[in-house]
Formats: C-alpha cells, sequence, structure tokens
C-alpha cells in the first residue's frame, strides 16, 4: 500500500484530507500538524507522496522542500496553499514539487494527481527490481544505479563494508559514471543516514566564491555581506559532505580543507572565531591525482587525508553489457515522462548504441535516449531519431566489430567529442557541459586546452 504524509498547520485541513484519502481504501495516510516534525518524518520513514502546505510557522513548505532536495529524500510532492502566489508556485516547482494546488482542495484533481504520481512511482520501482542486483543487504541504498556488471557489483559489496566506517573516502571516474549516486549510497548505509547529505561541485565556483559559500561567512566579511551566513560545512555537520571534482581546487583552499579533515576546526570568512564541525567527506574527481601532486597542483597531505578508502567507477566502455539495459530503462522512464508509447529499441539503434565508447558514460547514453524518445513518432526507437552528433560518431565501424574510435587515444576521442557537442548546441556551452557530465568551468577549461576557439 501506498504511503503518503500530509503536513497543514490547520487541523480541519487535515482531519477533511485524511477522511478524503482513507475512503479510497487504497493508501496509508499519516497526518502531521507540525512543521518541525515533518521533515524527521521524512527522514525516518519512507514515504511515496507529500501532501505539503505552503504557509505554516516557524518552518515553512519551502523550508521543507530545500531540506528533501539536499538530502535526495524520495518522495513525490504537492504543495498546498490558500493564497494563490505564481512566484511561490515556481519557487515550490524549482524545488521539485510535482504540482501547485489551491485551498479549498478541487479534491477530483487532487484525487486525479494522487492516482498519477503513484502508478508512475510503482511502474519505476518495477523497473528498478527488474534491472538490480538482488543479494546485497543494503540493496535500496543503490537503488538509482542501474547494473548487472559483475565489476559494479563487487564494488557494491566494497561499498557496503566501507560505509560502516567514518573515515573519508575518494572516488574517482570519468565524468558521468555516477559518483555522486556511490557517494548518496554510502550515507544511506552509514551510521549518518538520518543527517544531511550536502553535495558541492568545487569546479562550478570560482575560488572566492567557493570559500564564502563551502566556509561560510560574518556579516561585513565583504561588499554586500549583510548577515551571517552558514557555508556547507555547517549544513552538513553530522552528516556527510560530498566534494565533486575535488581536483579543481585550489591550493589555498586544499590547506583549509585539510584542516576540516585534520582538526574538524575552520573559519568562516570575515571571522577569527574558531568554529567545530564533525562530518564526513566523500571526495570524487576524474583527475589522476598522482599526476596532479606531480605537477603541483593537489597537496599530498590532502591527497592521503581523502584516500582512506578509495572507490574506482569503471567507464562504460568496460561495461557494455549494460548497455542495452541501461538504454531499455531510459527508454521506459523517459517514454513515460514524455507521454509515449515507445516499447522497444530498433535492433539497428541498439548495435549503434552498444558500439559507441560514451566519452559521457552513462549521462550521455541518457541524454541521447531521452533527445531519441523526444524525435521519434512511432512505438519503436530507430536509428534516425538519435541525435546527429551521435550517428557521426558511430557510421566507422570496423571489421572486427570494433569502433575505431578504440583506436585513437584518448585525447583525440575527448577532442572530437567535446567538439561536436559544442557544434550539436549551437555553442551553448552550459547545455553541452551539462551532455558531457561535466562543469561549465571545466568544459571551458577542456575548450582552452584543446584550443577549440
Amino acid at each position: 500500500m501506498n504511503k503518503i504524509l500530509v503536513v497543514d498547520d490547520d487541523q480541519a485541513v487535515l482531519n477533511y484530507l485524511n477522511i478524503f484519502l482513507l475512503q479510497a481504501n487504497m493508501f496509508d495516510i499519516t497526518t502531521l500538524s507540525n512543521s518541525t516534525r515533518a521533515y524527521q518524518e521524512l527522514k525516518n520513514n519512507k514515504y511515496d507522496l507529500l501532501l505539503l502546505d505552503m504557509d505554516m510557522p516557524d518552518v515553512t513548505g519551502l523550508d521543507i522542500l530545500k531540506l528533501i532536495n539536499e538530502n535526495g529524500i524520495d518522495v513525490a510532492t504537492i504543495v498546498l496553499t490558500g493564497v494563490e502566489d505564481i512566484s511561490l508556485a515556481v519557487a515550490a516547482m524549482k524545488l521539485g514539487a510535482m504540482e501547485y494546488l489551491t485551498k479549498p482542495v478541487d479534491t477530483e484533481r487532487l484525487m486525479s494527481l494522487i492516482n498519477s504520481i503513484m502508478e508512475d512511482r510503482n511502474s519505476q520501482k518495477k523497473i528498478e527490481q527488474q534491472y538490480q542486483p538482488s543479494d546485497l543487504k543494503f540493496k535500496d541504498a543503490f537503488k538509482e544505479i542501474i547494473t548487472q556488471n559483475e565489476k559494479m557489483i563487487n564494488i557494491f559489496s566494497i561499498v557496503e563494508k566501507m560505509a560502516q566506517s567514518d573515515s573519508s573516502v575518494l572516488i574517482w571516474g570519468e565524468s558521468g559514471t555516477g559518483k555522486e549516486l556511490i557517494a548518496r549510497a554510502i550515507h544511506r548505509i552509514s551510521k549518518r543516514n538520518k543527517e544531511s547529505f550536502v553535495a558541492v561541485n568545487a569546479g562550478t565556483f570560482a575560488n572566492e566564491l567557493f570559500t564564502s559559500e563551502f566556509f561560510g561567512y560574518n556579516q561585513g566579511a565583504f561588499t554586500g555581506a549583510t548577515a551571517n551566513k552558514r557555508g556547507f560545512l555547517e549544513e552538513a555537520d553530522k552528516g556527510t559532505l560530498f566534494l565533486d571534482e575535488i581536483g579543481e581546487l585550489a591550493l589555498p583552499i586544499q590547506v583549509k580543507l585539510l584542516r576540516v579533515l585534520q582538526e574538524g576546526e575552520f573559519f568562516r570568512l570575515g571571522s577569527t572565531k574558531n568554529l567545530k564541525v564533525d562530518v564526513r567527506i566523500i571526495a570524487a574527481t576524474n583527475k589522476n591525482l598522482h599526476e596532479e601532486i606531480k605537477k603541483g597542483n593537489f597537496r599530498k597531505d590532502l591527497f592521503f587525508r581523502l584516500n582512506m578508502n578509495s572507490v574506482y567507477l569503471p567507464p562504460l566502455r568496460e561495461r557494455k553489457g549494460d548497455i542495452p539495459l541501461l538504454a531499455r530503462y531510459f527508454l521506459t522512464k523517459f517514454s513515460e515522462l514524455n507521454g509515449r508509447k515507445i516499447e522497444k529499441i530498433a535492433e539497428p539503434a541498439m548495435k549503434l548504441l552498444v558500439s559507441y565508447d560514451y566519452p559521457g558514460n552513462v549521462r550521455e547514453l541518457m541524454n541521447i535516449i531521452n533527445s531519441g524518445v523526444i524525435i521519434e513518432t512511432t512505438n519503436e526507437l530507430k536509428k534516425k531519431s538519435l541525435p546527429n552528433y551521435f550517428l557521426e560518431n558511430t557510421t566507422h565501424i570496423v571489421d572486427d566489430g570494433l569502433s575505431d574510435l578504440r583506436l585513437r587515444s584518448l585525447e583525440d576521442v575527448e577532442r572530437d567529442h567535446i567538439k561536436k557537442i559544442v557544434s550539436f548546441t549551437g555553442g551553448n556551452k552550459t547545455k553541452a557541459a551539462q551532455i558531457l557530465g561535466i562543469s561549465r568551468i571545466s568544459l571551458l577549461s577542456k575548450i582552452k586546452k584543446y584550443k577549440l576557439e
């Protein structure tokens, strides 16, 4: 039976919705009038749907949505309000809310939305169960990772053991291999799983901005600092901080991070007060940090502190058997999301999908299938509906069945791939970075490196 949590400070509304939903005899209903308790309830128990009032004292509906978002809590949300406020609706949608209803609630519309959401979630659960290994103790922690690859299943087993300690972890592998998903799995299994999981991409910040956002700042620290602000570190206190693209950190910031790892201490920008923090740090990189150390770009002592536990995620080209599995999974997912009824992938299209080397890994495969689903007009995803850049990169298949891309250096492949993606997006570097699965700053760095402009 699907579980629904209803949160509203108006007891009359709670009673009305509780009676209405119980009449359907399809759901397990929990109601809360205390918004402060709502977030804790969502952390401690699994729900399929949250009906959330926006206009509550102390902790608002938007506050709860932010916490849900930051901590990766898997719950569909419909927000309710007594005031028709478009800006509030937009803010809620940006934070992941699926729908926005004004009070008094149109119960017919509400039930239609609930049935649609539950149908999608139940379908998604069936897909995940079909495409995931079944012999893991903490199987639910890896629910977002679709694989039957032996290497990946061995990694899951190692991660399950690793998560039980409180040591830092370094996850390395190419962009798009699922490093953040593994970090979230570690957090879910760890003893910190009831606390916050805060994800930060170091590659998306300039150095000065990273310092203020990561460590926080005090009022007057710089022009525009009109009030004290907690940084990512304080937000993650007692929980887990995931620091992606750690190889992009400037050396002065590396020194400050090392102090956090060694002493559990830091200073806010503009303050001399020593602050304590209890946080587990999981870092990730697509760079060879040994080479970065040799070049003087990364501190050896920080590397050893981060590398207490290490996880390597193989690229998709080393998991060829997972490509049909992932392709079908994404086909089902995006067909449902786009209201299409595409039931299968044509054999010629699947052959091309399997032959490709995926410099952008799983994220790139996901984007290719999504693009194809949008273009396809029949019930079968055909080769012609796949993106042009992908078709151009898969037209040369040598007789032994190997793509000619594998006969070239990785740098050559990356250079040509970036060039084609940027061209495919019409020069939109933000969109190109999303397809490639890297930050915009990293893309600009690679464009400069390969002299593509």
